[in-house]
């Protein structure tokens, strides 16, 4: 396999939490979004969101990271992220869709960009937006753990998607100033996930093209 990857991308952070709790070896292709290598006509041509991650698996070509981390469920599903009890499952997919479908799209680093460079927005209103967003979208997080957390993890004593999303989020955030202070569960999991060798494997800086 092969997982064109950006080190700060927290949608390809996700996939190599997974694949580094499914014990799956990949070959690591640096895809530069800074430099807008996502953007190259060679690369759009596999992955038409041009975006990051994508995951190659032989002929089989698969971007959006909760649809790689899903069928690398169902290829590899030991251990498994996404449980097949339904209501655990849609436990663990409520969780992670507050953070990828809610928290992540508004504060993905093509929207900074189009909020600087065409509608002219300052750094300090940059900086609001994300905050403002993460603000919301933790406190959502936050509720949803005190409620029906249940574990060291996210829910109960293994990582699930819920996990390989959270800890991302967090480490964002964390990078862009972000006081996290008033989500103490959310802080307790990303600190027990961080703690553990696969999540370490799969941080920004262990990547081979970690620019500080």
């Amino acid at each position: 396999m092969q997982l064109h990857s950006f080190f700060n991308s927290s949608t390809s952070y996700r996939v190599r939490i997974a694949l580094a709790l499914k014990g799956l070896p990949y070959d690591y292709r640096p895809v530069n979004i800074r430099r807008l290598e996502h953007r190259a006509d060679d690369y759009v041509a596999r992955n038409p969101s041009a975006n990051v991650p994508l995951l190659e698996d032989g002929q089989f070509a698969l971007g959006q990271s909760l649809a790689i981390i899903d069928y690398l469920d169902a290829a590899h599903p030991e251990p498994r992220l996404i449980p097949a009890d339904a209501a655990r499952r849609a436990r663990v997919l409520e969780l992670s869709y507050a953070i990828a479908c809610d928290i992540h799209p508004v504060n993905n680093l093509r929207i900074l960009r189009y909020l600087q460079e065409v509608l002219g927005a300052s750094d300090e209103q940059k900086n609001a937006w994300y905050r403002h967003w993460i603000g919301e979208g933790m406190a959502t997080v936050e509720t949803l753990l005190a409620r029906h957390g249940d574990g060291p993890y996210c829910f109960g004593a293994a990582p699930t998607l819920a996990d390989c999303c959270l800890v991302p989020q967090v480490a964002n955030a964390q990078r862009m100033g972000c006081d996290l202070s008033a989500y103490p569960n959310v802080m307790r999991v990303a600190g027990h996930c961080s703690a553990q060798p696969a999540f370490q494997a799969a941080a920004p800086r262990q990547q081979p093209d970690f620019a500080g």
